[in-house]
């Protein structure tokens, strides 16, 4: 039965080009054993395997590793579930199964599937809690959508039973016709006859516009519709003719189609002239070449054209980063698992139409490698919300704190509610570019994660998603502080590992994961109404409320009015999204009070990087005192040490970051300035004194002045920005000055007395006085 099936499922999909799920459903061995016999009836000669046991003839990759297959299409791909049912990994597997092919998922018995634990699992119980803890909900949605979507066979792999055939009898599929070239073109022809549909012959056109210096085009299209390809045709288009094409994205597999077309085209005209570690160069002095998006953003090399590949898998930062460079071209998927399709839509392009750009837009919507009808993508949509939307703006659009309810809603809500579920997730979805499928599962089982909603007519308009972290027993903690991190307890690891902390992981907080507010209704104080919820629905049973995110004026500003403090700046960069990440603490209780809700609104709150193990002893602490102090202790040291970091690690900071971060201390920066000090202050000031000397108590003093809350006269902006750089940051005095905008090194001089000046007035004493005297 089962070999009679296999063969009906794969000549279905051969006629009609389209793909089909075979789930096997029973023990492991039983599983692994029909396999090669599923190949065989299957007459696949090219798959792949993901998962953790080796089958004789397959290439196999390990579930965290299947981003290998991006850019690659197969007859067949095979996902053992069995020890892991990696969300991630599912998805990128059907992404490579090839029209006419199957994806082929082991698992064990479908009612049994969502009570067993595997490996995914173990990673969403994070310390205290146990493997017991975690929820199979995810799988007990999968396997509902598995028994009720068409092209999706399941059979028993020992008794060869078939439990649904999957069968969907469709009509065959049309022969595709050659597309012709637009009737004026500018790019070569053979870059037209290349491509697959109309469709991708609109993009190359629409592509052909980067040659003028203003340009910007937005390719959008779901996946298998040939957007890589059909960028890579333009980028080797440009470079055949001499340009230099600068290509980046997420990860450097994203880009495996784009440099792929390039190189075929290149090599079809005659020009390919070197091919070295996947980079190209052309004859006449062209070149595509990629560079990781952090270090894309500097254009090194002063390229005539750059290439954003999966452009919605990039922060809005970043992207925005590009508009200030040469012509640009984003490809970006609109449900894709590498990014949020929908945030680059509605955030970045906000952005994008505000810049001076000429900007074509052109969307892609006919699939290549399979039929427009094919079954297994909506399934798969649908499985892992990769189409969830929050809810449309005529829903929404009244929403106001007044209007709102707070709501509680469980994974077993969510589960329940398919319409809930959609709406929440879509929003989590459009506010942060790296939201994903693993993410959806976390929501559905992770035991310490917990969701709150604004609801607006029954409809979501905002949502945080909260990780509970911190509570370590004594051992785990003596580990996490010497020899190793704590998974999942992102703060803790960080107070314990990096900043040296023992006490750091008793006490008990809610780290905030995520936050979101629909688009339509941001600036109304939302976002804060929101947190002012949770801070008093969780104050009374925590310690702490934390937040990391890539570290922007707006946002710490936003996280500042609500109460939170710095505690920490990550002295690299993330590698994908180029920013800084930021650490706050905001006590709970009554002694988290001092926000002032309602004063932002917060469009998002970014996973920072993980902690960095470290070595060391930990003492006795006592817990109770540990929760009391961990906000103030952490600001504080923040405080101490943050004028040696600014001068060293963190000495390309933006400056507005800086400002911002020092003024979400929470309090004034200790000033311990003896007689000596103040007069070398002063003479800088007032006299013929330089900062050059003695830079210690300057910076100090800045320091100060950029904690205090209450400024009294403040400094403006431009000042505060030039204390950063040559004070803080040690910047020489001709680099300040060409950045600040001065005139000359002198003009900067000056600037900075006149603001050493204010600094005097506000804090000096009689030192300051008698200094101050002699030159009057």
């Amino acid at each position: 039965m089962l070999t009679s099936l296999v063969r009906s499922l794969r000549a279905e999909a051969r006629r009609a080009n389209e793909r089909r799920l075979l789930a096997l459903a029973g023990e492991h061995d039983a599983c692994l054993d029909a396999l090669p016999g599923v190949l065989d009836a299957g007459a696949i000669e090219d798959a792949v395997l993901i998962g953790h046991r080796d089958v004789r003839g397959l290439t196999r990759h390990e579930p965290r590793r299947a981003d290998e297959l991006l850019g690659t299409t197969r007859e067949c791909v095979v996902v053992d579930a069995h020890d892991e049912c990696r969300p991630n990994a599912l998805g990128r597997a059907a992404g490579a199964v090839d029209g006419g092919g199957l994806l082929v998922l082991l698992a064990p018995p479908l009612d049994a599937w969502p009570d067993r634990r595997d490996r995914f699992d173990e990673s969403l119980a994070v310390p205290p809690d146990a493997l017991d803890d975690v929820a199979g909900n995810f799988r007990r949605r999968l396997v509902r959508l598995l028994r009720q979507h068409p092209g999706i066979a399941i059979a028993d792999p020992e008794t060869g039973a078939v439990e649904r055939d999957g069968l969907t009898e469709p009509y065959p599929a049309r022969e595709r016709g050659t597309p012709d070239p637009p009737p004026r073109h500018g790019f070569p022809d053979a870059a037209y006859r290349a491509c697959l549909t109309d469709d991708q012959v609109a993009a190359v056109r629409a592509f052909e516009t980067l040659r003028d210096p203003d340009a910007a085009v937005v390719l959008e299209a779901d996946r298998g519709r040939g957007k890589s390809s059909a960028a890579g045709l333009a980028a080797g288009s440009l470079a055949a003719v001499g340009r230099d094409v600068l290509v980046t994205a997420p990860t450097r597999g994203g880009a495996v189609e784009l440099f792929a077309r390039a190189r075929e085209l290149l090599d079809a005209l005659g020009v390919l002239a070197s091919a070295d570690d996947g980079d190209l160069a052309a004859t006449g002095g062209g070149r595509v070449r990629f560079e990781r998006p952090a270090r894309a953003a500097n254009l090194p090399g002063d390229p005539d054209a750059v290439f954003v590949d999966e452009a919605a898998g990039l922060s809005v930062a970043l992207l925005s980063s590009f508009l200030d460079g040469p012509p640009v071209g984003f490809a970006t998927t609109v449900h894709g698992y590498e990014g949020a399709g929908r945030g680059f839509s509605v955030r970045f392009r906000e952005r994008l139409d505000a810049s001076d750009r000429d900007v074509t837009d052109c969307v892609m919507r006919a699939p290549i490698r399979y039929a427009a009808s094919d079954p297994i993508e909506p399934w798969l949509f649908r499985a892992l919300l990769l189409d969830a939307n929050p809810p449309v703006e005529p829903l929404v659009e009244g929403a106001t704190p007044e209007t709102v309810a707070y709501e509680r809603p469980t994974p077993g809500d969510l589960l329940a509610d398919e319409h809930r579920l959609r709406e929440l997730f879509g929003l989590l979805v459009l506010a942060h570019y790296r939201t994903e499928p693993n993410d959806l599962a976390r929501l559905l089982d992770a035991p310490n994660l917990t969701a709150r909603v604004l609801a607006h007519d029954g409809h979501v308009v905002a949502v945080a998603l909260l990780a509970r972290e911190g509570g370590l027993p004594p051992a785990v903690r003596e580990r996490a502080y010497r020899i190793g991190r704590v998974r999942g307890n992102m703060l803790p690891d960080l107070l314990m590992g990096q900043l040296r902390d023992p006490a750091a992981g008793a006490p008990v907080g809610r780290r905030v994961v995520r936050i979101a507010v629909h688009p339509a209704v941001r600036s109304r104080g939302l976002g804060s109404h929101l947190l002012g919820r949770v801070h008093a629905e969780f104050g009374d049973r925590l310690d702490w409320f934390g937040v990391s995110y890539g570290a922007t004026p707006r946002l710490l500003s936003f996280w500042r009015a609500n109460g939170y403090r710095v505690v920490h700046l990550s002295t690299t960069r993330n590698e994908t999204s180029g920013e800084r990440s930021a650490a706050m603490l905001r006590p709970a209780g009554a002694e988290g009070a001092g926000g002032t809700n309602g004063a932002a609104d917060a469009e998002d709150a970014e996973d920072a990087e993980d902690a960095s193990d470290a070595g060391g002893a930990v003492d006795a602490a006592d817990a109770a005192d540990a929760a009391d102090a961990l906000p103030d202790r952490h600001a504080r040291w923040f405080r101490e040490r943050i004028a040696g970091v600014l001068s060293d690690s963190l000495a390309d900071l933006d400056p507005d970051v800086v400002r911002a971060a020092l003024a979400a201390t929470g309090g004034r920066a200790a000033l311990d300035l003896g007689d000596r000090e103040w007069h070398l202050v002063a003479a800088a000031a007032y006299g013929p004194g330089q900062f050059d000397v003695h830079p210690e108590p300057f910076r100090r003093l800045v320091v100060r002045a950029l904690t205090d809350p209450d400024p009294d006269p403040p400094l403006d902006a431009d000042a505060e920005r030039l204390l950063v750089r040559r004070v803080l940051q040690a910047r020489g005095w001709r680099t300040v000055a060409e950045e600040l905008g001065f005139q000359t090194p002198s003009g900067a001089r000056r600037a900075a007395g006149r603001a050493f000046r204010a600094l005097c007035e506000r804090y000096g004493g009689s030192a300051v006085a008698e200094e101050r005297g002699r030159y009057e």
